[in-house]
């Protein structure tokens, strides 16, 4: 694996760091009253395995789509009428990506789910479980919009290095998207009164921005989409 392949998989991981369970969740609790160390830990822990377990899927899946793509390409490529239904998936996703935009507009900031999220954990007493399962909830409904971490695991799956020193390296990735939200809890720890004014604004910011940064993820999800379809449909 050479060093523009790891500067490659450090960048998007650093742009997977500043997602909803990533980064936005976390600053929730690090702008509670009283910081709890073990609950902003466990969550993000929590994060760190569902990627990871993610990863390994989407590794493995890769191989398993790139040997059955060589033996039907030839048919789906041919296959007209589910090449017009692909196109048909992506104009519907880019003119849903509209809808979320102008459903954020209407209702700024986080939706009612993530307000009941945040007092969760802000709140006293509040079980492991519960702290867990809003964690696997949050990855769970962004990872499929994620695409610097789909990218990623393309780009992992393509480095010409053995199994075991991809997954390695997949340790590695996972734990660089968590990286920010903890040197922010170590700030917050050793610098609450400097730090804190700071962490509002970000997260501010982010929350005000959620629905918009979705829409526009959809939008390109939607654009490779239909391109895929249209290109195979025209002969291009």
């Amino acid at each position: 694996m050479t060093w523009a392949e790891l500067a490659g998989l450090a960048g998007l991981a650093l742009v997977d760091s500043t997602s909803f369970g990533t980064l936005l969740i976390p600053l929730w609790m690090l702008l509670a009253p009283r910081v709890r160390p073990g609950r902003v830990l466990l969550f993000l822990g929590t994060v760190v395995v569902f990627y990871y377990a993610v990863g390994v899927l989407l590794l493995l899946g890769i191989d398993v789509a790139v040997e059955a793509a060589s033996d039907v390409g030839g048919a789906l490529a041919d296959n007209r009428p589910l090449t017009i239904a692909q196109l048909v998936v992506g104009v519907g996703l880019f003119l849903w990506s509209f809808r979320v935009e102008k459903k954020a507009k209407e209702q700024p900031g986080p939706s009612p789910r993530a307000r009941r999220w945040r007092a969760a954990l802000q709140g006293d007493g509040v079980p492991a479980r519960t702290t867990m399962g809003i964690a696997l909830v949050a990855t769970v409904l962004e990872v499929a919009t994620m695409l610097p971490y789909l990218a990623a695991m393309g780009l992992l799956s393509r480095a010409d290095v053995d199994r075991p020193v991809q997954l390695v390296v997949l340790v590695g990735y996972v734990l660089v998207m968590v990286l920010p939200a903890l040197v922010l809890l170590v700030l917050r720890l050793a610098a609450a009164r400097l730090v804190e004014p700071w962490l509002e604004r970000v997260d501010a910011w982010m929350s005000a921005r959620t629905g918009s940064m979705m829409s526009w993820v959809i939008g390109i999800v939607a654009f490779f989409v239909a391109a895929d379809a249209l290109q195979r449909l025209t002969g291009g």
